[in-house]
């Protein structure tokens, strides 16, 4: 199992934090532009790329459409020390798609391609692999899997949608199947993974099981439930504790308290419905910590509405 790059979701505070309560198999970093790796704002966005040594194996996330910025992005990253680097070929964010990125490369095979094969020349031993859609505004699977899987990547990740249902229908799982036989008849030794409304290990293991993929990439289910790569359900209070930890690591790492953070404090909050759930009047707690300006008061907020409702 590995865990899906998002922007403002998978950053370094929140991976630190899954060590702690049930890590996936493979971490993946947020996803990076490979125009800005290159950029006069590099030191910035490098934030991006942070990781710990017990993070390993942690594979880095970019995206773009110049082959040319992807050789040099990917011998940055293989200096950084990431055990592999993932192409992103399936985003639908509009700004992403306009720079002809992401899911806009499905139109765009043969400069997918191009991409490939240059992010493998700066990438030198590090493997390589893709993260895409079934499609873009149909399914695709037939014509644009297989141009992937021709390139030898060392894992393919389908996330079951089209670009264009984005999220609004459940993923396309009865299709998997068709896409583990392509990767059997092209590309034997290529890993894939199935995304898309994984919610459990269960849910991930039975539709590994039945769909003949190697595994799968969890997104967003792990942002509604931070222990989904654990087997325990933690308790009420423990979940509180675990919440105002992984506050003021965030706190600390990105220097939320200075008017210059790296982050601001307010991206923490996507975090609170996860953690804050699952009792009496949690809605309450919930609305006054999005009021939190750091994490003294996210602390102080949730020590005293617990002493109040004596929830335990």
């Amino acid at each position: 199992m590995a865990i899906a790059p998002m922007a403002n979701v998978t950053d370094a505070a929140f991976r630190q934090m899954l060590l702690k309560y049930g890590r996936p198999d493979v971490f993946l970093t947020e996803f990076v532009s490979v125009e800005g790796l290159l950029s006069k704002g590099k030191e910035r966005l490098l934030v991006d790329l942070w990781y710990n040594k017990k993070e390993h194996p942690i594979v880095a996330q970019i995206f773009g459409a110049k082959p040319e910025k992807f050789e040099k992005a990917a011998a940055i990253i293989r200096e950084l020390g990431f055990d592999g680097i993932d192409i992103n070929m399936g985003c639908p964010d509009k700004d992403i798609e306009k720079q002809g990125a992401g899911a806009a490369l499905i139109k765009n095979p043969e400069l997918a391609k191009q991409i490939i094969r240059a992010t493998k020349k700066g990438a030198g031993d590090l493997p390589i692999s893709v993260k895409t859609r079934i499609g873009y505004s149909k399914n695709q699977i037939k014509e644009w899997i297989p141009i992937l899987l021709q390139e030898n990547l060392a894992a393919l990740t389908v996330h079951l949608r089209t670009k264009k249902e984005g999220y609004n229908i459940a993923a396309h799982w009865e299709l998997a199947s068709e896409i583990a036989a392509l990767r059997d008849s092209c590309a034997p030794e290529t890993i894939i993974l199935g995304n898309g409304d994984i919610n459990t290990l269960e849910e991930a293991c039975e539709k590994t099981k039945k769909s003949g993929l190697d595994g799968v990439m969890v997104g967003r289910g792990v942002l509604t439930n931070p222990w989904l790569f654990s087997k325990q359900t933690p308790r009420i209070q423990e979940r509180l504790k675990c919440m105002v930890k992984h506050a003021e690591l965030f706190e600390k790492m990105y220097k939320t308290d200075c008017d210059d953070s790296l982050k601001s404090f307010n991206v923490i909050k996507k975090y609170f419905k996860a953690y804050a759930s699952g009792f009496d009047n949690a809605k309450d707690l919930r609305v006054l910590l999005m009021d939190a300006q750091n994490a003294i008061e996210v602390k102080k907020i949730t020590k005293k509405f617990v002493k109040e409702i004596n929830i335990f």
